[in-house]
């Protein structure tokens, strides 16, 4: 995830030649029922992770057992799913600063997210010093980290060059785990600002509350 690069290294009004470590960035393109969903540029691991937690986070599929099948091949990824005509749609390159495709906030159709869920000042905090440990964002500077939290703690702290993608694998990484997974009772805790488009991968989720130390915007 990490990759070692030359560079000119400014201090003040002197200049060296140097090394820097920088995070890895990569095109995966999705292919839904053999037509191109879309390319997204993430990090390199949990391929899987962010393909599942992408076509839920953008209601290509209401559940897992709606995937029939996914098959990975270096930056290629092939589904095939029960309700292939939701995938149609226009679409255009995920960058790493730019997570939704599809997806635009209509406050009169957000899902209705049913939930008693209550954290305390503490467990925030908590959670954001957990986020906030990554080897890779000391060494690079250049990742975000989402962490979806439970009854227990942290069900997974993911690292991603972009907070949508880290989030969708975080959603992807608890349906592999449990296809019948509710996220009612549980949190998001994120890096980086908090758009609208943040807020409905949420909300689509039915994760009830989101931590950041970042922005927030009106509509989010």
């Amino acid at each position: 995830m990490i990759k070692e690069c030359k560079c000119l290294r400014l201090d003040g009004a002197s200049a060296e030649d140097a090394t820097c470590q920088v995070v890895e960035e990569t095109p995966l393109s999705i292919f839904i029922n053999g037509r191109h969903f879309v390319t997204a540029m993430i990090s390199p691991l949990m391929k899987k992770e962010f393909v599942i937690g992408h076509l839920f986070a953008e209601r290509i599929v209401s559940r897992p057992q709606e995937i029939e099948s996914l098959e990975i091949d270096g930056d290629v990824a092939r589904v095939i799913v029960n309700h292939p005509m939701r995938a149609i749609a226009s679409r255009r390159p995920i960058v790493s600063g730019c997570g939704g495709i599809a997806s635009f906030l209509d406050e009169a159709k957000l899902p209705e997210i049913q939930s008693d869920l209550r954290i305390g000042r503490l467990q925030a905090q908590e959670a954001m010093r957990s986020i906030s440990l990554s080897e890779v964002h000391i060494a690079t500077g250049g990742v975000h980290s989402v962490g979806l939290f439970g009854e227990m703690g942290p069900i997974c702290i993911i690292e991603d060059i972009g907070r949508h993608n880290a989030l969708d694998k975080a959603i992807g990484y608890a349906l592999i785990r449990n296809q019948d997974q509710s996220f009612s009772q549980t949190f998001v805790a994120c890096t980086g600002r908090v758009s609208s488009d943040m807020a409905l991968k949420c909300s689509v989720a039915g994760i009830p509350i989101i931590v950041s130390r970042g922005a927030t915007t009106s509509l989010a």
